[in-house]
């Protein structure tokens, strides 16, 4: 890795007009800004379409797009869209994306763009259609029947549909197929424009001397297209199809009862059988669509945490042994040198250390966990033995820096303003930002709400919270001159250039 810094934000928190950040002119600009600050990471979450809680940790497919973040201005430039249906657009939040009123929204532009494009298209974007879907088809077909199916169910569980297509009988869904075809057309062709549109959006990174990074959740959602169609590589019981087993973590410093998230663990002997078929196709297609990977809960691929199923927390579980090293032989073996970065937080053993540093996969550090014990706090910068970290203010599931600040005793500040040697007059999060920047970690990363020094309003997630997460947005002209000026300087300072 070379010595970088970036910035963590997610493309939905962009700005738009039409209710949540898409793939348009403003992550172009985002871009823009970030080459202009010299910072050469774009970090973001999971990109699937989002299912329970609106959590992009919670996907309908592992692989698939989310279609709300599809740009409706470039619908009308590709001429599927008339410019007439974007002149009257509904008075959204501009600080907060809420999810169901853009999704019916969306949805209807869509339906129009689906139809403009039958009628409209031009021959070479026909063929760009059908070779993507004809390249995809392993993934698309299932993703694209699941979700058709989902709407058709009134959106229930796929393990609570009538039995024939709970049990993919092989005739009712060839039936299905047929009756259901134009909905199954137009989940083919929002997946055609996010990846159309995504390629652009990655050229154009790459072309201003941008990485992106994004997201692999080690769980998928059981109500997801991965699991109805991949039942055996999951642990389900066979009767009722629900997980057999649940992942989670067990009871710590921070929970009691530990969390129980409810995905279905592996089945790993039977993922082993199959030469992690599945997981290989997962890490081709992404590397694809980004430059680098975070792996979310990488201790799991040692041991990880099952909750036998009717648990109503995770008390009650047991660490079960993982792949392990086989699994990433046998993925770099296809693939070839991953480029990973493993979140190594939580309850981490020596044999987790010892996969990571095996295939020398850089792990995490957090300076807003780095507070709250002595001067041998691992995640305090004098304490990085490697350079092979990346450094974050703080992540998608903590408060913002200045938020985290605010609600700490006047003892706690000190304990960080003494440690940082200064007491800046910019504010605490660009002292906790020259603190990662400063540090020998390979990559600092910042998220945007740190550079804007928003507060506790603006956070993105609260773990254990099940409503009003993700839900963040900046507004248009937060991409400010002065703040890339500062960034650079930092950059400059202590030598990020790369």
């Amino acid at each position: 890795m070379a010595r970088l810094s970036g910035i963590l934000l997610h493309p939905t928190s962009l700005p738009s007009r039409y209710g949540v950040g898409d793939l348009g002119d403003q992550a172009i600009a985002f871009c823009d800004w970030l080459q202009a600050g010299a910072q050469r990471v774009w970090q973001m979450l999971p990109l699937g379409p989002v299912g329970a809680g609106n959590s992009p940790y919670m996907s309908f497919s592992a692989i698939a797009g989310e279609p709300l973040l599809i740009s409706p201005d470039r619908l009308v430039e590709a001429g599927w869209l008339p410019a007439a249906a974007l002149e009257q657009v509904p008075d959204f939040n501009p600080h907060r994306v809420d999810f169901a009123a853009v999704r019916a929204y969306k949805e209807r532009l869509f339906v129009q763009a689906w139809a403009g494009f039958q009628v409209h298209a031009t021959a070479e974007q026909r063929t760009a259609f059908e070779e993507f879907c004809a390249e995809q088809a392993t993934w698309l077909e299932d993703f694209a029947l699941f979700m058709t199916l989902k709407a058709e169910f009134g959106q229930i569980v796929w393990n609570r549909w009538d039995v024939g297509f709970a049990q993919r009988d092989p005739a009712v869904l060839a039936a299905a197929r047929q009756t259901l075809a134009e909905p199954i057309a137009l989940q083919r062709f929002l997946q055609f424009v996010f990846f159309e549109q995504w390629q652009q959006l990655k050229t154009a990174a790459n072309e201003r001397g941008v990485q992106l990074v994004g997201d692999v959740p080690i769980y998928v959602s059981f109500d997801s297209a991965d699991v109805w169609a991949n039942r055996e590589l999951f642990a389900l019981d066979p009767d009722t199809l629900d997980p057999a087993q649940m992942a989670g973590v067990p009871p710590d410093y921070f929970s009691a009862t530990g969390q129980l998230w409810g995905n279905p663990v592996y089945d790993w002997e039977t993922n082993a059988q199959t030469g992690y078929h599945w997981w290989i196709n997962r890490f081709r297609h992404l590397f694809t669509m980004v430059d680098w990977v975070r792996i979310d809960h990488f201790r799991g691929f040692e041991s990880f945490w099952a909750v036998p199923q009717g648990e109503e927390t995770a008390i009650n579980g047991d660490w079960v042994p993982g792949p392990g090293a086989a699994f990433f032989e046998a993925v770099q073996g296809a693939l070839g040198k991953l480029p990973v970065i493993a979140e190594d937080l939580g309850i981490i053993t020596p044999e987790v250390e010892a996969l990571r540093d095996r295939f020398q996969f850089p792990g995490m550090k957090i300076l807003q966990f780095a507070f709250d014990s002595g001067s041998g706090n691992p995640y305090l910068p004098h304490n990085y033995r490697s350079p092979n970290y990346v450094v974050y203010t703080g992540t998608h599931d903590n408060d913002t820096t200045v938020g985290w600040f605010n609600g700490r005793s006047p003892e706690e500040q000190q304990r960080v303003i003494r440690y940082a040697g200064y007491a800046g007059p910019d504010g605490i999060q660009w002292d906790l930002t020259r603190m990662a920047m400063a540090s020998v970690a390979d990559w600092a990363i910042v998220p945007l709400q740190d550079c804007l020094g928003f507060g506790s309003d603006c956070r993105m997630n609260v773990p254990g919270q099940a409503d009003s997460n993700w839900e963040w947005r900046c507004l248009e002209g937060s991409f400010a001159p002065w703040m890339a000026d500062r960034l650079r300087e930092l950059v400059d300072l202590y030598g990020r250039w790369g």
